[in-house]
């Protein structure tokens, strides 16, 4: 039973993801990497159901952790 709602419900997504990106402007990779955890450490404890939250941990780790479909060119390329 999927209880995250993945509905957009931002009034202004365009917005708030200039916003997240700008929240990086200026900072390392590191800063970036430990902002981005606090952010996300703030927002859990705001949603405050561990159900919902590893729904979402599953869903973006599979996002990301999908593997890619090799080109339609290799195939041809080693058949040759």
């Amino acid at each position: 039973m999927t209880r995250l709602d993945t509905e957009n419900r931002l009034s202004d997504p365009d917005g708030f993801y200039e916003a997240l990106i700008a929240m990086h402007h200026e900072l390392s990779e590191a800063q970036s990497q430990q902002v981005n955890a606090r952010l996300i450490l703030l927002l859990s404890n705001q949603i405050g159901d561990c159900a919902v939250l590893y729904e979402a941990m599953q869903l973006a780790r599979d996002a990301v952790a999908t593997p890619a479909s090799p080109p339609a060119s290799t195939a041809s390329t080693e058949s040759k």
